[in-house]
């Protein structure tokens, strides 16, 4: 890679460290300027999420408090995002590229549609629910696409924030602010746990690693301060504005 190239790739990781804290497709970022700067796919896809491990990590550490609030959520998905994601990064290596690429984006559209109507779905569930106690455990049915939702981000990732969000929010009744901060926990347990694996029996580019942890790193701590701060509603926009945009331009490509 050029110097210009190592200076877009540390970009990248910068601006998608910061996605990753807010409204969740990094990856449609990060995963672009590595494939750009010359990176075969498989191993643009294998560095580019080893490398945005790090934006995991410190976003969770920004959100702390919102994490510690309800320590069983953030267990269960601790769990079904990295199982998830232990299989989906194994279908990674095991299956060709071109299995999820037609679907991806419709994924995507659909989960940015539940992200924007949740508010009302949730308010009509809880108004034909027997109980009328708020949700704060993870249900069955909720715990069954987390994991799913798991492998996606073990297997590609791009979106994977968003359908996390999804879920939780209409599977819960919890703050829209934690459901952020559990969405980025989410992220960085099925990056952590696939990293594990690619170290071990994957190709990566080291050079693109680098560049994209050291921005990651500081993007993600950034990004979960934004994402703490913004108003729900304002956030929301920008989760299904960004996320219809991505999966646009992943349908023209």
């Amino acid at each position: 890679m050029t110097w210009a190239d190592q200076l877009a790739v540390l970009a990248a990781g910068l601006g998608a460290g910061i996605l990753t804290s807010t409204v969740g497709v990094a990856s449609l970022l990060s995963f672009p300027v590595l494939v750009a700067v010359g990176l075969p796919p498989v191993v643009a896809n294998t560095s580019n999420t080893v490398g945005m491990t790090p934006a995991g990590l410190s976003g969770s550490f920004g959100y702390r408090r919102e994490l510690a609030e309800h320590p069983g959520v953030t267990a269960a998905v601790l769990v079904t995002a990295a199982g998830g994601g232990i299989v989906g990064s194994l279908l990674l290596l095991w299956l060709p590229g071109s299995v999820f690429e037609a679907v991806v984006p419709w994924l995507i559209l659909g989960t940015c549609v539940l992200v924007g109507v949740q508010p009302r779905l949730s308010r009509f569930l809880r108004q034909h629910a027997a109980d009328d106690e708020p949700r704060v455990r993870i249900s069955g049915l909720t715990t069954v696409f987390a994991t799913l939702t798991g492998v996606y981000g073990g297997y590609f990732g791009a979106g994977s924030g968003v359908m996390m969000m999804a879920v939780l929010g209409l599977g819960t009744d919890l703050e829209f602010r934690t459901v952020n901060a559990l969405k980025t926990f989410a992220v960085m347990a099925s990056n952590v746990v696939a990293t594990v694996i690619f170290l071990a029996i994957a190709d990566l580019d080291w050079l693109a690693v680098g560049l994209l942890a050291g921005g990651s790193v500081v993007g993600g701590y950034v990004g979960a301060h934004i994402g703490r701060r913004l108003p729900a509603t304002v956030l929301r926009s920008l989760i299904v504005v960004v996320g219809i945009g991505a999966a646009a331009l992943m349908l023209v490509r």
